[in-house]
């Protein structure tokens, strides 16, 4: 069955991709909640006019994500968190410490884009943000010592 995704559905597609799916997922799942239209030919006809329309729009999107990518590959981020005296993180780095540090550099990042590669010690670590469709930027940042009070 080829379904018209109407939202981005993780690990399956994109907003107005065409996607073949499994009957019983597309009927039963997609189209009720509202992710999915079955892919008529008039449905397609229609899709295709509606990304005629939205193509500036979309590449005024991915330009700005671009534009994005390139202040976060830049920006070096201090992450303080509670460690022992070796060396070890208690718990590790989270999106939303990662999303936290980069709103006090002033670039303001959902934290749900943010996947962060796992950290248990302090020094050196990275996390990568999936900004738009195909850009991606990767963020580097160093994690600290949490200073006693």
């Amino acid at each position: 069955m080829e379904v018209i995704l109407i939202q981005d559905v993780a690990n399956l597609g994109y907003k107005n991709d065409i996607v073949k799916v499994k009957d019983g997922y597309g009927r039963n799942y997609l189209i009720p909640q509202k992710m999915a239209v079955i892919a008529s030919e008039g449905a397609k006809k229609q899709l295709q006019e509606n990304l005629k329309q939205q193509a500036h729009k979309l590449q005024k999107l991915h330009d700005d994500a671009q534009v994005l990518a390139t202040k976060l590959s830049a920006v070096e981020l201090k992450i303080q968190a509670k460690a022992s005296e070796n060396g070890k993180i208690f718990g590790s780095i989270t999106n939303q410490q990662v999303a936290d540090a980069l709103e006090q550099a002033g670039i303001s990042v959902d934290r749900k884009l943010i996947t962060v590669e796992p950290q248990k010690e302090l020094g050196a670590g990275k996390a990568v943000a999936k900004l738009y469709r195909d850009v991606k930027a990767e963020i580097n940042f160093t994690v600290v010592a949490e200073e006693a009070e």
